[in-house]
């Protein structure tokens, strides 16, 4: 299998986006708000993959809390979420913020959309894709803190000058794309994401990084 295209994810991903900004002046809002706990959603699904979801939520609460934050355990909020009758994250993207403040006694809720998880395929040439769009929203003020989007591309190609040639290959493609793990890719795409975040209060650069440089994402 080929190796992970990275290098040009966030400028050919995004429309719109600006380079070189301060994390201070991207995220403004951040900086005033003291935001100790999350709650993350279960996602909302944009993609054909119903089970895109799921194997998410296991690829975020660890790269969050590297960040700086405390995350309430997912499995358990997911748990109380369902037994109110609520397992798909969108019938939660309207609900305001200050609800979920209220019920889990959170700072800040983390939106999450899952806008690819797909793979495509051409007869030699391959690739598997995972999209995924976050929203910071404050349960005090229901404001957006922060917001992102960021991309993972894998190359599943087989390579015809491998011995196999042109069947070779398009064997090769098949099995690399048919049987690619999509959890290593979600969990790319968030350290990519969550390395645009200010630091929370458990990060030992916590309010030291307002002139880090990034690249900031808008609609």
């Amino acid at each position: 299998m080929k190796s992970i295209i990275i290098a040009t994810f966030i400028l050919t991903l995004v429309a719109g986006c600006s380079t070189g900004i301060a994390k201070k002046d991207a995220f403004p809002g951040m900086y005033p708000n003291t935001i100790n706990s999350i709650l993350v959603l279960p996602a909302v699904n944009q993609s054909s993959a119903a089970d895109a979801p799921d194997l998410y939520s296991s690829t975020i609460l660890e790269p969050l809390s590297n960040a700086g934050y405390y995350v309430l355990p997912i499995e358990i909020t997911d748990k109380i979420l369902k037994n109110e009758g609520i397992s798909d994250g969108e019938q939660l993207a309207n609900v305001p913020a200050q609800k979920f403040g209220q019920m889990f006694n959170a700072d800040a809720v983390l939106f999450v959309e899952i806008d690819e998880w797909k793979t495509s395929y051409m007869i030699v040439s391959g690739s598997v894709s995972v999209g995924i769009k976050y929203k910071l929203v404050s349960t005090k003020t229901n404001k957006t803190l922060w917001k992102y989007r960021a991309k993972q591309v894998v190359d599943t190609g087989g390579d015809s000058n491998n011995g196999g040639g042109i069947l070779g290959a398009i064997i090769s493609t098949a099995i690399n794309t048919a049987t690619q793990d999509y959890v290593p890719i979600a969990r790319k795409v968030n350290l990519i994401a969550l390395n645009s975040i200010p630091f929370g209060k458990y990060h030992i650069k916590y309010d030291k990084d307002k002139e880090q440089k990034v690249i900031e994402y808008k609609d």
